[in-house]
């Protein structure tokens, strides 16, 4: 895969060090661990793995990837395998997209509350939902939800929201048949709205009461349950958007979306155009505008970058994405059963992994070379680069990856007496570094030396790293 020519991972490197050092006081440890991942992502200062040709003997080192869920880099594989997951839970139904938006003055004090607010929406966008399909008024059944967060707007403002995929019908209250919606209409938005407003409100006065809000700067008043009350009351007034989508075209545009949305990060390095004196300039959207008006360029400096991109740094173990309903994990294999069997469909088939389909295991030999963030052995996950496998005149294998000792094969073939090879996940990172984990399993990094040998060098010894 040809290298984008401007990532976010050069941006952290050429302005990272100089911007941690003058917002030393202002940055959390899981902001200083992201900055740390994204400019060691792919280097050789995590390590990686050396690949050969059977048929030329020709060798080709990949990199590890640094895993962060915050990494543009390293979000293809993961939402693969989400996707693969999620495919045995579609059902031949209607799909509606639902977005749940929290007001510009929630999301301001959101920043320094993220845990309890994220999670307030979560809940009460899910509560919204399935309290609304419940009333026989409206659909009278039971139904299931997945909601994806998002923090970001296109100018990667912070604009806390949930994305939520909703099937077009529900189970009865009895559990006896399946309730489809209206076609082309789900719930109506208003009342949506309406009780997501008063419900989430009543709950942020509980956080409130019960201390678990911080408030700070110019909102430090709001600390006192006068003035907190007076904020909320004019909240009441106010529009809160809940915004409905068309349904998708069938169970496969839902995957197909579901792409975009799930391990999105808020700036993908491809809307990244440029770098320079004026500073760094990407693509954005303009969702107020109409028409080809809407995409625009933006160029901020590279200090307002790094701080916008930051604020979109999630709290150590919050989960983006969670099931409700009929697809929470508890039932969700016998709610789909159920599902399916009220629609006269077959079940669907179970995946398995590690399995080409003809009993051969699979990854012991990938046409092209093994990919950094997929060291983990995930089934076909391996991309082709013309660039190193020469032209594709080379096969490169490797095997099972699963295996330590199979791990090994290709580098004594070749290495093992010419370079010197260490059986360090990581090699020793600078004071100032905050990669902030350690490998699960050993893994055999790439020395200085094998660096040298990545760059076209052929004697490592005539040059120093």
């Amino acid at each position: 895969m040809a290298r984008l020519a401007l990532e976010v991972a050069d941006i952290f490197r050429a302005h990272g060090p100089a911007w941690r050092d003058a917002q030393h006081d202002h940055l959390s440890l899981g902001q200083l661990k992201v900055m740390s991942a994204i400019e060691q992502c792919r280097t050789a200062t995590l390590g990686g793995h050396v690949l050969q040709c059977t048929a030329c003997e020709h060798q080709d080192i990949a990199y590890n990837s640094c895993r962060n869920r915050h990494c543009p880099k390293c979000q293809a594989s993961a939402a693969k395998r989400w996707l693969e997951a999620r495919q045995a839970d579609l059902l031949p139904v209607e799909y509606y997209h639902v977005v749940f938006t929290l007001p510009a003055p929630i999301s301001a004090i959101a920043y320094t509350n993220k845990s309890v607010i994220y999670g307030l929406l979560f809940e009460i966008a899910a509560e919204t939902l399935r309290t609304i399909a419940a009333d026989p008024k409206h659909l009278g059944a039971q139904i299931g939800a997945t909601l994806v967060l998002h923090t970001w707007g296109s100018a990667l403002t912070h604009h806390p929201h949930v994305h939520g995929i909703v099937p077009g019908g529900g189970l009865s209250l009895d559990g006896e048949r399946w309730i489809n919606c209206k076609r082309g209409f789900f719930l109506s938005v208003r009342v949506l709205s309406r009780l997501f407003r008063r419900r989430f409100l009543e709950a942020l006065s509980v956080a409130h009461t019960n201390g678990r809000l911080q408030f700070f700067g110019d909102y430090a008043s709001l600390s006192d349950a006068t003035a907190f009350a007076d904020w909320l009351a004019s909240l009441r007034k106010c529009e809160w958007v809940v915004y409905a989508k068309r349904p998708f075209a069938g169970p496969e545009a839902v995957l197909a979306y579901l792409s975009r949305y799930t391990h999105r990060v808020a700036i993908a390095n491809s809307r990244l155009l440029a770098m320079d004196e004026r500073g760094v300039t990407f693509r954005w959207k303009d969702y107020r505008a109409q028409g080809r008006t809407r995409h625009k360029t933006m160029t901020l400096s590279p200090d307002e970058f790094i701080r916008r991109f930051l604020l979109h740094v999630l709290p150590s173990g919050f989960h983006r994405i969670r099931h409700y309903g009929l697809l929470a994990n508890g039932r969700r294999r016998d709610h789909l059963a159920q599902a399916r069997e009220l629609l006269q469909v077959a079940s669907a088939p179970r995946r398995t992994q590690g399995c080409t389909g003809k009993g051969n295991p699979a990854n012991l030999r990938l046409p092209g070379l093994w990919r950094g963030d997929d060291h983990r052995g995930n089934p076909g996950a391996q991309t082709a680069d013309s660039s190193a496998a020469l032209a594709g005149r080379c096969t490169m294998t490797m095997p099972n990856p699963q295996s330590q000792i199979h791990r090994l094969e290709p580098i004594r073939k070749g290495l093992a007496e010419r370079w010197k090879i260490s059986n360090f996940g990581h090699q020793r990172l600078q004071e100032n570094s905050y990669i902030g984990f350690k490998p699960r399993n050993p893994r055999y990094a790439i020395t200085p030396q094998m660096d040298l040998l990545a760059k076209g060098k052929t004697d490592p010894q005539s040059e120093s790293p």
